[in-house]
């Protein structure tokens, strides 16, 4: 695995971050919202899965360990991808999980080639227009786009607006519940179900129940070892705390029409 430098670290974003200290849950709404998600998806040992921005690879080894699917997982991240490749080979699901670079923007998929389409935490990071109509482009008629996104559970303070969307993570958008499913209804999905919840990735009853005490201790052990990291984990966290409470997560479910 690569080893990083700390300058390398301290320019990381939160999920990067959080990926090279071996976290396996990086979403929102961590298992919960994944959950969410895959409840809506109706996969089957046959169906033909994309996950895209697949980060280190949970979700779709979870897939393939669940259902026995085939789950391309792509992401435009090169150390997402070691890492995810990684996770995959571990789980010993290479035959069914291929990891390869691919770009929301610009999948390199053909119309129409995948029955479920998922993007967890990842079209809110670029055009969203844009990225939404590409996630309808590659879905079979029939098939469900499913994406997890942020959402301001109440409005937030202009302090923890600024401290998330200017530090924590610059560039980032996201809206209100209504403003996502318009998105996703206007790449031409129908039928759009949505679920709400909380966001509690960074917060201590988040990490143990995404990853468990044993992979806790684990993280744990990995940021004292390294300086780079502990300066990190000290920049990001109280940070954090203050926009954990205006902070939530809502998966989008949706059909592409037949």
């Amino acid at each position: 695995m690569t080893k990083l430098a700390s300058r390398e670290i301290e320019q990381l974003d939160p999920y990067k971050f959080m990926a090279v200290i071996g976290k396996r849950v990086i979403h929102p709404g961590g298992r919960a919202s994944t959950e969410a998600l895959l409840r809506r998806a109706a996969i089957t040992a046959s169906t033909r899965v994309l996950d895209v921005g697949c980060g280190v690879g949970t979700t779709a080894v979870e897939i393939a360990r669940r259902h026995g699917a085939h789950v391309t997982a792509v992401d435009i991240a090169p150390l997402m991808l070691e890492r995810a490749a990684a996770n995959v080979g571990d789980a010993g699901l290479a035959h069914l999980v291929p990891v390869e670079p691919g770009d929301i923007l610009d999948l390199r998929f053909d119309d129409a080639s995948f029955d479920v389409v998922i993007a967890e935490a990842v079209t809110m990071f670029v055009d969203r227009t844009r990225a939404a109509a590409e996630l309808a482009r590659v879905a079979a008629p029939g098939g469900r786009v499913l994406a997890t996104e942020f959402f301001w559970r109440r409005p937030p303070t202009p302090e923890a607006k600024e401290i998330f969307l200017g530090q924590v993570c610059p560039g980032l958008e996201f809206d209100t519940i209504e403003d996502w499913v318009r998105l996703y209804e206007s790449a031409g999905l129908s039928a759009l179900e949505t679920e709400t919840g909380p966001f509690e990735m960074m917060t201590t009853k988040g990490f143990l129940a995404d990853e468990g005490l044993a992979r806790c201790l684990g993280i744990m052990g990995r940021v004292a070892v390294r300086p780079a990291h502990v300066r990190k984990m000290a920049w990001l966290m109280p940070r954090m705390a203050r926009a954990v409470p205006y902070l939530g997560y809502i998966v989008v479910a949706g059909t592409k029409p037949k």
